[in-house]
């Protein structure tokens, strides 16, 4: 019984890890060295007065949340496909793994940015 508990927290604890992993990366892809930070702020500046938006930080805010967000969304499509294909009912720490590494693939160019390596 004592060896059932510690294989259920030991499994949600690396669920817990991949979560923040993912929850990170997101992050990082949301900062305002992105690539896409420009383009996105941009395009949300032509709907920012709908929305009763007239503060350019809450725009800087907005733009660097709809960035993280969309990262999550897309980097799900993957996992999600994973999920599907291999027929699992329940997520579980693979797909969490493949959620995280399209994360992490879509945050690259930011993380890049970040240590200089693209300008």
């Amino acid at each position: 019984m004592a060896q059932d508990d510690v294989s259920r927290r030991s499994s949600l604890l690396k669920r817990d890890l991949l979560l923040v992993g993912i929850a990170a990366s997101s992050l990082l892809n949301g900062i305002y060295l992105s690539p896409l930070f420009d383009p996105a702020f941009a395009t949300l500046r032509q709907f920012a007065p709908g929305f009763f938006i007239s503060a350019p930080l809450l725009l800087l805010y907005f733009t660097s949340l709809l960035l993280a967000a969309a990262t999550l969304v897309v980097a799900g499509v993957p996992a999600a496909l994973f999920e599907r294909l291999t027929g699992r009912t329940h997520t579980d720490a693979a797909s969490l793994g493949v959620w995280l590494a399209a994360t992490a693939l879509l945050a690259a160019p930011s993380l890049l940015a970040q240590l200089g390596v693209l300008d």
